[in-house]
């Protein structure tokens, strides 16, 4: 009976025991809560360092842009090029449009940098001023305006002052004329009217060519005179077409036969047009070269302001240079930046990342390896007028 008894209290015992979970049921419970657990963790951990390595991997360049004149768009382009493979922490974009665009974009605080050929006028220089920060402008290098021609069959030729002024005041209307024909009598010129290419936009290319024609065309001067538009005296005849930058001109030439047009040297280098050889001050004919470029520049004394006063420069002092070997049509043109006062313009990261490739430019940009064709470095004391303007650049 007593025995009966004890096994039965044995009985209840161990069913309890197995009801509670205390043996098989911590297993099926608890273990899936820390496998949970675990796999969490290491997700964790994964996350965190792909987020890591994303953060270094995509860290983005300091981006400056610049705008404006495309009559250095070459040599922009190849300083481009050469200096963002050197330092691939900048990246530097380039808009054309124009010197008047240049200008424009700069004063709305549109573009970082600004580019205009000929200096900036006083009336758009106060307009500067009053946005509150002081602009800074300088030569970046030297060009050349050249007379290229479209005329099939015709590789050479030679143009005086008269005649340059008057196959663009409209005067000489055919190829053949006597006065082209005297100065070019091996030439096959046709008996074919003369088509006109200038510039659509306000450019600073057209106002060094219409500046120099005015200072070698009495009549030039009057009628037209020179700005960076100008009415074409040839449109009104129905001989003027007009394109949109030096890229536009040049293509619209070289789509139409038997015409002339201004450009700057390097796109007719590029493009590989012929150029007219000009009578100079001297009474010589002379083709655009590194050698003519720089006798021009050689033989002037070109007058440099203050890049805080950058519209005192005379566009007139480059042109018409004295030399029998210098090419009439030489000038520089010019970057435009902010001095930044209170971090106006740029911020601390934009305005060194300015100075730098600004250095950069004035120095071993100007050397000839990272020159484009059809441009001259600065003289060696207007690159230094460069370099102090960039040390005044604050931030």
């Amino acid at each position: 009976m007593k025995k009966a008894f004890a096994l039965m209290a044995v009985g209840i015992l161990l069913f309890a025991v197995l009801s509670s979970g205390c043996i098989g049921g911590s297993t099926s419970t608890q273990t899936p809560t820390t496998v949970t657990q675990k796999e969490t963790v290491t997700k964790t951990v994964s996350t965190t360092k792909v987020e890591e390595k994303t953060t270094t991997v995509t860290a983005k360049p300091v981006v400056l842009r610049t705008t404006g004149a495309t009559f250095p768009m070459y040599q922009i382009q190849k300083w481009i090029e050469v200096y963002q493979k050197l330092n691939p922490d900048v990246k530097i974009e380039y808009e054309g449009g124009g010197s008047g665009h240049g200008q424009e974009a700069f004063l709305k605080g549109l573009t970082d940098i600004g580019r205009t050929d000929p200096p900036v006028k006083k009336d758009v220089w106060k307009k500067f001023l009053a946005t509150g920060d002081q602009p800074l402008q300088f030569p970046e290098v030297v060009g050349a305006v050249v007379v290229s021609f479209n005329v099939p069959g015709v590789k050479e030729l030679k143009l005086s002052r008269e005649v340059l002024a008057e196959i663009f005041l409209g005067k000489i209307q055919y190829w053949d004329d006597p006065k082209i024909k005297n100065l070019n009598p091996d030439a096959k010129l046709p008996h074919e009217k003369i088509i006109v290419v200038h510039r659509s936009d306000s450019s600073g290319t057209t106002a060094i060519f219409t500046t120099y024609l005015s200072l070698i065309s009495k009549e030039w001067a009057e009628k037209v005179g020179a700005g960076k538009v100008v009415n074409w005296p040839v449109d009104k005849m129905g001989r003027g077409l007009a394109g949109k930058g030096n890229p536009g001109v040049v293509a619209i030439l070289k789509q139409t036969k038997y015409s002339i047009a201004y450009t700057e040297l390097s796109y007719a280098i590029n493009e590989n047009l012929p150029v007219a050889a000009l009578e100079n001050k001297a009474g010589k004919f002379v083709k655009p070269t590194e050698d003519t470029i720089k006798a021009a520049v050689a033989n002037v004394k070109a007058f440099i302001p203050s890049p805080t006063e950058g519209y005192k420069e005379n566009l007139k002092q480059l042109l018409d240079a004295p030399g029998d070997e210098s090419y009439p049509i030489v000038a520089f043109t010019h970057m435009l930046v902010w001095e930044n006062k209170n971090g106006k313009h740029y911020s601390p990261e934009k305005a060194k990342a300015i100075k730098a490739f600004l250095k950069w430019v004035l120095t071993e940009g100007q050397k000839p390896e990272n020159l484009a064709p059809g441009y001259v470095g600065l003289p060696k004391e207007v690159a230094e007028i460069g370099l102090k303007a960039v040390d005044m650049i604050q931030g």
